[in-house]
């Protein structure tokens, strides 16, 4: 397996979308301080590959690869095995409840040729040459196929153990021997043999058992089989007499059933008949309907008369005119009243406002004038200040001229000398032009601010004046509405008139709703007496409906007292008369009860002759069970003696099982098999990891063992032996990376599947060792990449290893994030 890319996004440190491109790198160099995200790039290759990192200790702790509050952790790693790339890709999420299960998994072979930048916009159909994996379960099952190491083999053969071999190098050989068992994994031996142990316990105990069960057969012999089947044959012949005597008792039985009916029969007859009994009211509902429907006809005459004087009233009230008419008529005289008070404030404040305008633009024109006048005097300094230059200029001259010299200004010959003031002329020009300047800007800020002043009276004007005008105009809406309308006494007597003829409108309106509501009461009285007396003739039917099969007489259907008494006369005669008829039928019940119970008696007898139980209801039933259960008694002895013969083939096997196994775990006991096999590893693997030594060292050293003590050959040295704790620090980091690498081919050899050890990763830490020592580990390093049958990297923090390496991929990391970015070559 060599990887080309590793894409990382919530993956633990690295929160935000990170990118590692091994493209082209054969040696390189993960860097950067402590703690910083180093050793996490290689959980992530790991994660993705087999779902859980080594130090997580768990598969299950999934929960460790999403960052701090972050919802989803996505690992996509591109690799290479066997000359074929792939695409992995691993998807962990939380949800709502916390827990962080896989949502995806896949793993795909990419098409030859694929561009790498294309995953930036995702993969079509195309470059995917076919899909190996779609669920977490088959992405397991496709690494083992494609990387051909299993999870435990690849952390020892791809990322190297190296602490555990730097001491493996040094331990006395009880040490190295337990060591040796860990790094190749030979406990798997010492749990066959505590297995064959336990298979070989638990069949002596299952031996225990089939010979305390088979003890309990004891009571399944020849002589109990042939009183079993003797007791199948009885019971067969009086299933046979059943058989012969279950016609007869059916017939008897039918016989005293059909009595039994016809007696019934007739009580259920007797007893209708005489259910039947005129109801108390039957005389008085008839009366009661038509009281009824009288007071419905009343109420319906008072609902009509009030109704008449409603619509008087109403038409009464729609002549007085329209009360919200005559209403906003007198809301508008009381407006104008109230808009010709108000208009005459506001005129008072516009000549307020006009008197306090005028006097602001009067005062305006005085500040401006003001300012003209201080900035004429400005100007006027300005030029006084001009001829003082001028002057002090002059006087400046005046200790160089001598009479009959030319003027150096204007070239002339000087006749006489100019006298000399006693004060620059410069000085009082620039004071008297400050004052100047002081007054000019006092008298322009006076004009601002009164310029201010009246605009803002300006607007104030404006506004009263718009004000005003609103008035009026609200004031010459009024008067055109009003024009021609009565004066406000006058609209408020008709209101007045209005509002006492709506009150008696509402009143003949609550008169109509109450005798509306007489009327129904009316009605659904009248209908509850009419319900009263349907229902009565319903019960009445009903009742003679019960009677018809015995053919009542016709119903008077105009009086139902009197259809009443007709029916009941009726169903007394009826009833008498089978009264009358009932000691016969009682007597044939009897005389066919005498039949069944003689029958029953001799059935009883052949039951009882062959001891069993006298028969219940159904004889044939009673034999057919016993001569089954009887049957079932035979079979089970035979079924018992055919289980015995199995269990004694059963126990036969397991003996042989339980010598097998105990012969296992003598011959797999740690002092016999564990220890050829760990001497024939430790040879193998001293045998591999001195020809890698002898490379690493550019022939220098050999690397061999003899009594349980590593020693080297120095070539250097004229093939001088020496022991491993007599080399240097960098000589021990060559020699135990030799025995790592070594382990790494051994194990990838041991894969149930083709493994091909594309690259390996160094995670040691490099920061104790000094400065020749961390030189020798730098140039083994180096050969060992340019063995180039490899992809070699490695983690470290130390400045001058990392600056030896031609790739380095920097991991920094903030407060809020880790971070990749790649140097060098």
């Amino acid at each position: 397996m060599r990887p080309v890319r590793l894409d990382l996004d919530g993956f633990t440190v690295f929160r935000e979308p990170t990118t590692v491109d091994f493209t082209d790198t054969d040696f390189f160099a993960l860097v950067g301080p402590t703690g910083s995200g180093k050793s996490t790039v290689l959980d992530a290759m790991c994660f993705a590959l087999y779902g859980t990192v080594p130090r997580w200790g768990d598969k299950r702790a999934i929960g460790n690869a999403l960052a701090p509050s972050a919802a989803e952790a996505k690992v996509r790693l591109i690799f290479e095995s066997a000359g074929r790339r792939y695409v992995l890709t691993r998807v962990v999420r939380r949800d709502g409840k916390g827990a962080v299960t896989t949502k995806h998994a896949g793993l795909e072979l990419l098409a030859p040729g694929l561009d790498l930048g294309k995953l930036e916009f995702g993969l079509e159909q195309a470059d995917i040459a076919e899909v190996l994996a779609g669920t977490p379960g088959e992405v397991d099952t496709a690494v083992l196929t494609v990387v051909g190491l299993p999870y435990e083999q690849f952390t020892k053969c791809v990322v190297l153990p190296q602490g555990e071999f730097a001491a493996f190098l040094h331990a006395k050989p009880a040490e190295r021997q337990k060591i040796l068992v860990n790094l190749l994994g030979l406990e798997v031996y010492g749990r066959i043999r505590e297995k064959a142990q336990s298979e070989a316990t638990t069949a002596e105990t299952k031996l225990k058992v089939l010979d305390d069960q088979l003890h309990a057969f004891s009571d399944i012999d020849d002589a109990a089989l042939a009183a079993a089947t003797a007791r199948v044959e009885a019971l067969r012949a009086v299933a046979a007499s059943v058989d012969r005597i279950a016609p007869r008792l059916q017939d008897a039985r039918r016989l005293a059933e059909q009595a039994t009916s016809a007696l019934a029969a007739l009580d259920a007859e007797i007893a209708r008949l005489s259910s039947v009994a005129v109801p108390s009211d039957a005389a008085g509902l008839a009366a009661t309907a038509a009281s009824a429907r009288t007071a419905v006809g009343d109420a319906m005459e008072a609902a009509r008369a009030a109704e008449e004087r409603e619509d008087k009233l109403r038409g009464e009230l729609q002549a007085a005119g329209d009360a919200h008419a005559l209403r906003r008529l007198l809301d508008h005289h009381a407006s104008r009243a109230r808009l010709l008070t108000e208009a005459s404030t506001v005129r008072s404040a516009v000549a307020a406002a006009e008197r306090e305008h005028g006097s602001a633009a009067t005062a305006l024109e005085t500040a401006r004038a003001d300012a003209r006048t201080a900035l004429a005097e400005l100007e006027a300094a300005r030029e006084a200040y001009q001829a003082a230059v001028a002057t002090d200029r002059a006087v400046a001259l005046r200790p160089h001229l001598k009479v009959g010299d030319a003027c150096p200004v204007c070239t002339q010959t000087v006749h006489e000398l100019p006298a000399v003031p006693h004060e620059p002329a410069v000085a009082a020009a620039e004071a008297a032009g400050k004052r100047a300047r002081k007054r000019s800007e006092a008298a322009d800020k006076v004009v601002d601010e009164r310029d201010r002043g009246v605009r803002d009276l300006d607007r104030t004007l404006a506004a009263a004046r718009a004000h005003a005008q609103q008035f009026e105009r609200r004031l010459a809406e009024l008067d055109r509405e009003l024009q021609g309308a009565p004066a406000p006494e006058a609209l408020q007597r008709d209101l007045d008139g209005i509002a006492a003829l709506t009150r008696r409108l509402e009143q003949a309106g609550a008169e109509v709703r109450k005798a509306r509501e007489a009327h129904r009461g009316a009605s659904r009285q009248a209908e509850q007496a009419e319900e009263r007396l349907r229902s009565a003739w319903r019960a009445f039917d009903g009742a003679r409906d019960g009677l018809a099969a015995f053919g009542p007489p016709p119903a008077n259907r105009d009086d139902l007292a009197d259809a009443w008494a007709t029916l009941h006369g009726w169903t007394v005669g009826e009833a008498g008369r089978r009264r009358a008829g009932r000691p016969a039928a009682q007597d044939a019940v009897s005389a066919a009860e005498r039949q069944v119970t003689g029958v029953r008696d001799e059935l009883a007898a052949a039951f009882t002759a062959a001891g069993l139980a006298a028969p219940g209801g159904d004889p044939a039933r009673d034999a057919a069970i016993a001569l089954e259960r009887a049957d079932a008694a035979r079979l089970r002895i035979e079924e018992r003696r055919a289980d015995a013969a199995r269990m004694r083939q059963q126990r036969d096997e397991l003996a042989r099982e339980a010598q097998v196994a105990k012969a296992l775990a003598q011959h797999l006991r740690a002092d016999r098999f564990e220890r050829w096999l760990l001497a024939e590893a430790l040879d193998t693997l001293v045998e591999g990891a001195s020809r890698t030594l002898r490379e690493l060292s550019s022939g220098q050293y050999d690397l061999g063992h003899e009594k349980g003590e590593f020693f080297v050959v120095d070539h250097h040295d004229a093939g001088l032996r020496r022991a491993v704790r007599t080399l240097s620090g960098g000589e021990t980091f060559q020699a135990s990376l030799a025995l790592a690498l070594a382990l790494s081919e051994q194990l990838a050899g041991l894969s149930a599947a083709s493994a091909s050890l594309e690259s390996i990763v160094l995670d040691e830490g490099f920061g104790t060792l000094d400065t020749a020592t961390l030189d020798t580990v730098a140039v083994t390093l180096e050969n060992l990449a340019a063995r180039g049958d490899r992809m070699v990297g490695v983690v470290t923090h130390v400045g001058a290893l990392a600056e030896r390496i031609p790739v380095r991929f920097e991991v920094r990391r903030d407060a809020r994030t880790a971070r990749i970015e790649r140097t060098g070559l």
